[in-house]
């Protein structure tokens, strides 16, 4: 074989794979597209039938059985509780744990063995983990249908994936940050607390947003734990009965009376505007870390 044909033949198949990556990518943008479209379609159908329904007193309100009188203080107020204590118990302990495995756990069987269960538990289904909390808190610790019984559970939902995104988040930092800190006679544990975590900070509050806006929309886990769907008054303590804004929205909806279902919708855009709020805040804290650092 000549080299002029060697060249066409070559020439072919570079012009083969460019095309093979065209494809691909105007099928990745395709895909991205379409959930866009699905996604604007479900918020103009919420909005539509939630904007007219979404005044003052749905977030005063305690429900009802009438639909005009309806609302969704004592969810609000549910909602805010769990996720605040929950963001207290799995933040900590998912960056120590993600220090602990990527700066200090040495190679070997046991370190193996807890990265590929952490990575298994990022993959279960929510509901299993309502099971948990119902036997491990409600049941086994007498915490009841409680605050800090959802508070536990969601936060043992969200624990792997803020151990998984930390780990990655410190992976990231580069080396030699580590080695100019060790020459210049810092122990590990300043190496890890004035350079590695603040360097990682922007990419551990990234993978803390997600998992708290994954928690404040979970309904399973809390349904399997028994929290209330009727709850006429705001919990002032961690051990008092509750509910959140997703099992409210989903008692509206189940009512066959097509008002709810308004209601429902107006519930929908307050659940959107409290993960908004909350993302807003982890935001401008990872920016404000990122600026520092």
């Amino acid at each position: 074989m000549t080299a002029v044909a060697v060249e066409q033949r070559w020439r072919r198949r570079l012009e083969r794979r460019k095309a093979f990556g065209r494809l691909f990518v105007a099928a990745c943008q395709a895909a991205t597209l379409l959930g866009l479209v699905f996604l604007a379609v479900l918020l103009v159908d919420v909005v539509r039938d939630g904007a007219g329904y979404l005044r003052p007193e749905r977030i005063t309100n305690f429900p009802s059985r009438f639909p005009q009188q309806a609302g969704y203080a004592s969810a609000l107020v549910g909602t805010l509780y769990v996720a605040g204590i929950m963001s207290l118990i799995a933040f900590p302990v998912g960056v120590a744990a993600a220090v602990y495995l990527e700066e200090y756990a040495p190679p070997g069987r046991l370190t193996r063995l807890l990265e590929v269960n952490i990575a298994n538990l990022a993959a279960v289904p929510s509901v299993l983990y309502g099971l948990l909390g119902l036997e491990l808190f409600v049941v086994g610790m007498r915490m009841g249908k409680s605050v800090l019984a959802g508070a536990l559970t969601l936060a043992l939902l969200v624990l792997p994936l803020t151990i998984l995104s930390s780990r990655e988040a410190i992976r990231a930092v580069p080396f030699s940050v580590r080695e100019a800190a060790y020459a210049l006679g810092a122990t590990r544990w300043q190496v890890v607390r004035h350079h590695v975590l603040p360097y990682a900070a922007p990419g551990i509050l990234t993978g803390t947003i997600l998992s708290l806006s994954r928690a404040v929309g979970e309904t399973a886990p809390l349904i399997m734990l028994g929290a209330l769907q009727y709850v006429p008054f705001l919990p002032r303590g961690v051990l008092d009965y509750f509910t959140v804004l997703p099992i409210q929205i989903f008692n509206y909806v189940s009512l066959p009376n097509p008002e709810f279902h308004r209601v429902a919708a107006a519930g929908i855009l307050l659940l959107l505007a409290v993960l908004l709020a909350l993302n807003g805040t982890a935001i401008w804290l990872r920016n404000r870390a990122r600026i520092r650092w």
